[in-house]
C-alpha cells in the first residue's frame, strides 16, 4: 500500500490519491487501511514519502571522489529515468504533496525531506572541493531546476525541456570544480598557520 501510494502521488497528485484509489491500485483489503494506518491518509502519505526518500538514497550514491559534474549528472539521470520509465506520467511525489497539502504536518514532512536532499547534495559538493556557500547554493538550484524541468517535460510530453535544463546545470557544475582548492590527503595544517607563513614571506 505504501509503494502504491508513492506511485499514485507521483502520477496523479495528492488529492487524487485517496484510500479508495490506493486500495484499488494495490488490490488490498479495505480492513488493512484501518489496521495499518489508524492515523488516516496523512499517515499513509508520510510513509509513502519516506519510501521515496529511501529509494532516492539508494539510487543516489555517487562514487567516492566524484566531481561536482558527476554528482549533478547522477542526480539528473535519476529524474530523467523517472520520466522515461513512466512515459511522462510520473514526477516527484514530494513535490505533489508540497503543492497540494493543506496539512501543516504533511508540509513540514515534505520540507524536511527537501532539506535533507539539499544538505546531502551540499555535503557531496563540499567533499568535491567546492566552497561551502557555493555548494549550498548550487544544491538548491539543482533540486529546484530539475524538479521544474520534470514538470515542463511532463506538460510537453517531451524530454527536450529536461535535457535543456540538464545541460545548463551540468555546465554550471563544471565551473564549480575550480571554486575551492582540493585539500591534499594528510595535510592537516590549520589555515591560520598557512596564513602566518605567507605573512612571514612578505
Amino acid at each position: 500500500m505504501v509503494a502504491g501510494a508513492a506511485r499514485l502521488l507521483a502520477q496523479q497528485g495528492l488529492q487524487a490519491t485517496s484510500f479508495s484509489e490506493v486500495l484499488e491500485f494495490t488490490a488490498s483489503p479495505r480492513g488493512s487501511v484501518y489496521h495499518h494506518f489508524p492515523g488516516g491518509k496523512d499517515q499513509l502519505v508520510k510513509a509513502a514519502l519516506d519510501l521515496v526518500t529511501a529509494q532516492m538514497g539508494q539510487a543516489f550514491s555517487p562514487r567516492e571522489g566524484a566531481s561536482p559534474e558527476e554528482i549533478a549528472d547522477l542526480f539528473l539521470r535519476i529524474w530523467r529515468s523517472v520520466l522515461v520509465r513512466s512515459d511522462f506520467k510520473a514526477g516527484c511525489a514530494v513535490v505533489a504533496v508540497t503543492i497540494a497539502a493543506d496539512s501543516r504536518d504533511l508540509l513540514q514532512h515534505a520540507a524536511a525531506i527537501f532539506g535533507s536532499w539539499r544538505k546531502r547534495l551540499a555535503g557531496l559538493f563540499v567533499d568535491a572541493a567546492v566552497a561551502q556557500a557555493d555548494a549550498a547554493r548550487f544544491a538548491a538550484v539543482l533540486i529546484a531546476a530539475s524538479e521544474g524541468a520534470v514538470v515542463l517535460s511532463r506538460g510537453e510530453q517531451s524530454l527536450e525541456p529536461f535535457d535543456l535544463v540538464a545541460t545548463k546545470l551540468l555546465e554550471d557544475a563544471r565551473t564549480l570544480s575550480g571554486s575551492k582548492p582540493a585539500r591534499r590527503r594528510g595535510d592537516r595544517r590549520p589555515k591560520v598557520g598557512l596564513e602566518q607563513k605567507r605573512e612571514a614571506r612578505r
